[in-house]
């Protein structure tokens, strides 16, 4: 059995550069070792490189190879586990889409439509039983009448920057004048801002791919935050957060979810795992869409492999499974 050389993609330029080594170490770990030679690939502004044992080797941007000890060696996948740009907003897509390399993601045009939230929105919004919270999307250099966001949306609001793949940035007011100190904040990540209705309820993550050319819907994840909000530092912080893998969701609802998130992966043709994250609201149980993470994380006890191993599959087979599509 030959066994494929297998570029795995860390780093990128957003301020998740360390969970994504995270991600990496985990993909590295668990991908078989009989089938798959795995090169962990390091990006950022200044440099691509391999960390080889004589030192850093930088990649050859022209083919996307490496040469080590003479020897010229070329990738037959990339495994792109890169959180915000330049891995999640379809650069690096776009980049091997023209060298002809396949990879584990969606491709170039899903990946930038998903990082900006309001577009995605726009897609989804019909998809039968799919809700989306009522929002207005705000540009840096518009002026922004507190007033007129107050009288057009109901409090408590969600601040959060458009196109930022991470929590970063985000608040949650409950009055007119927290308005602008939170808007500071957003326009600090992202040029563009949405300002959405806070829906109540119970918040869920579930992670969904295609695999043997199958979608398939892993078991749903239910955060409890002891935090206002679900942000980076609930996300990241032990303790803060409470993750409940499977989550406890009746059969009959859990079915209908399923269907939303299929036809949502279909609507938006993603390939490879996605991660979709949703609230249940209070009271009436509808599902309200909050985004699409095509990068998801990937460390030991990231939501993604939790959910694999929920569904009675092993991590390294699954990841196994994306590379051979």
């Amino acid at each position: 059995m030959t066994t494929k050389n297998i570029a795995l993609l860390a780093g990128g330029y957003s301020g998740e550069y360390e969970v994504s080594l995270n991600s990496a170490k985990n993909i590295a770990s668990s991908l078989n070792a009989s089938k798959y030679k795995v090169y962990t690939i390091l990006l950022n502004r200044q440099r691509w490189v391999y960390e080889a044992a004589g030192g850093m080797v930088d990649v050859d941007k022209n083919d996307f190879s490496i040469t080590l000890n003479g020897e010229k060696i070329k990738f037959d996948f990339a495994f792109i586990t890169i959180h915000g740009t330049p891995g999640e907003d379809g650069k690096l897509q776009g980049y091997f889409d023209m060298l002809g390399i396949p990879y584990n993601t969606c491709d170039s045009t899903t990946s930038a439509i998903t990082m900006n939230k309001a577009y995605t929105k726009a897609i989804v919004h019909d998809v039968p039983n799919l809700h989306t919270a009522r929002s207005i999307k705000l540009l840096k250099n518009d002026l922004h009448d507190v007033a007129t966001i107050a009288s057009a949306l109901k409090f408590p609001l969600f601040i959060k920057p458009n196109n930022g793949g991470s929590s970063v940035g985000m608040s949650k007011v409950y009055n007119a004048a927290a308005l602008p100190e939170a808007l500071e904040k957003a326009f600090r990540e992202d040029d563009q801002v949405l300002v959405e209705e806070f829906i109540q309820g119970r918040e869920f993550s579930q992670g969904i791919a295609r695999l043997h050319g199958k979608i398939t819907v892993l078991p749903a994840t239910e955060i409890k935050s002891s935090k206002d909000f679900f942000d980076y530092e609930a996300k990241y912080t032990p303790g803060v957060s409470e993750e409940i893998t499977p989550a406890d969701i009746p059969a009959d609802k859990a079915t209908q979810i399923a269907g939303i998130l299929t036809e949502v992966y279909i609507r938006l043709n993603c390939r490879g795992m996605v991660r979709i994250d949703f609230i249940l609201q209070e009271g009436t149980n509808d599902f309200y869409f909050i985004e699409v993470n095509t990068t998801p994380g990937q460390s030991a006890n990231s939501l993604i492999p939790q959910q694999v191993r929920a569904a009675g599959m092993d991590v390294g087979e699954f990841y196994g499974m994306l590379i051979e599509g």
